[in-house]
């Protein structure tokens, strides 16, 4: 079952949603590839996109955050954090067991947790913010 981008998810910042529309774009695929009994495959493709993703995306919501004196800041890069920290596990799983069925699994729990919390509220609570800044 894909999990699709709506407006309702839209944090008002375009170079915001554009990454979360192509995150959502890779678990997407990642959805797919499992339906088709090819997550293995596309998991790696998956924690390879992540670690540069994580990088990039989570830098610009920060710098975004920091230079406009957003009051929520460090509630949210504690949460960017979370993240980076659940990966950097799953990363080293990858590593050591391969793509296994459950680390695929918990790969698209994670994932799509982390699209439906994360953008939903943080997010979309920086994008107001951003709102009347930029």
């Amino acid at each position: 079952m894909a999990v699709m981008w709506t407006e309702d998810l839209s944090t008002g910042v375009s170079l915001i949603d554009e990454q979360h529309k192509e995150l959502f774009k890779r678990v997407n695929d990642l959805l797919l590839a499992c339906s088709k009994g090819k997550g293995r495959e596309e998991a790696v493709k998956a924690i390879d996109f992540l670690g540069e993703y994580i990088v990039m995306h989570f830098g610009a919501e920060e710098k975004y955050m920091r230079e406009n004196d957003f009051p929520g800041y460090q509630a949210h890069k504690k949460q960017h954090d979370g993240f980076v920290a659940e990966f950097k596990e799953i990363k080293q799983r990858m590593e050591q067991n391969g793509p296994t069925v459950d680390l695929v699994v918990k790969i698209n729990h994670f994932l799509i947790d982390w699209l439906i919390n994360h953008i939903k509220k943080t997010d979309k609570a920086l994008g107001a913010f951003l709102k009347n800044k930029i």
